[in-house]
């Protein structure tokens, strides 16, 4: 009963307040990066937001038809203003979490460290901003606190900073794009300028595992 409604009558329901689900199946070029995000209702964000992510995923595979573009968690069907715990700001279809890209063995490919898809995050080097540290001294304890949220992972993967930086890119490049939350160290890693990205505050959690994707 419960799956019923969640795929048959919450997207009619959601259309109502003006939002739409992801795809949820993994044939296209969006897909979700594991099925309990749906089956939660994780997925729904407003119209323009739908176009946009599925424009780029359908860009990133014509590229390469090795990859695709893997969301995480967006926002729930209903109300908004209702936050999607635990993010602050996943509370109106305009935002949406994507994954990053990694490698196996030097091969592209959609494979992803943690089974949640948060939690296993691109450290920074030595010679790199280490905002993890400068917030948890500020007091921020929990700023890494997703670390316990993997629900078991791989070590066999290679951050894959190309095809990460092309995917944000390819983000900055409409109009529509509002913000985009990574941390510091990844930003001036991939040499990404662009005034959209921003520091999201010692106050929420870090960004070296997903991308945060806001538009207008």
């Amino acid at each position: 009963m419960y799956l019923a409604t969640t795929f048959l009558i919450v997207p009619q329901l959601a259309k109502l307040s003006g939002r739409v689900a992801l795809p949820v199946f993994k044939s296209g070029n969006l897909i979700p990066h594991n099925y309990i995000t749906p089956i939660l209702n994780r997925h729904y964000v407003k119209p323009p937001l739908k176009s946009q992510l599925t424009n780029i995923a359908d860009n990133i595979n014509a590229e390469n038809n090795q990859l695709k573009l893997t969301y995480l968690d967006a926002n729930f069907p209903f109300i908004d203003g209702f936050p999607l715990l635990p993010h602050l700001s996943h509370k109106d279809g305009r935002k949406v979490d994507l994954s990053l890209y990694y490698t196996k063995d030097k091969i592209e490919g959609n494979l992803k460290p943690a089974n949640s898809g948060y939690g296993i995050f691109v450290e920074p080097t030595s010679s790199e901003q280490n905002q993890t540290n400068e917030c948890k001294s500020k007091g921020y304890w929990y700023y890494d606190y997703s670390k316990l949220m993997t629900f078991g992972s791989r070590d066999d993967l290679e951050f894959d900073l190309e095809n990460t930086k092309q995917l944000i890119e390819y983000i900055l490049q409409d109009s529509v794009t509002q913000k985009v939350f990574i941390e510091p160290h990844l930003k001036r890693r991939m040499n990404l300028m662009n005034p959209k990205i921003k520091f999201q505050g010692c106050h929420s959690v870090r960004h070296d595992d997903h991308i945060h994707y806001q538009i207008k």
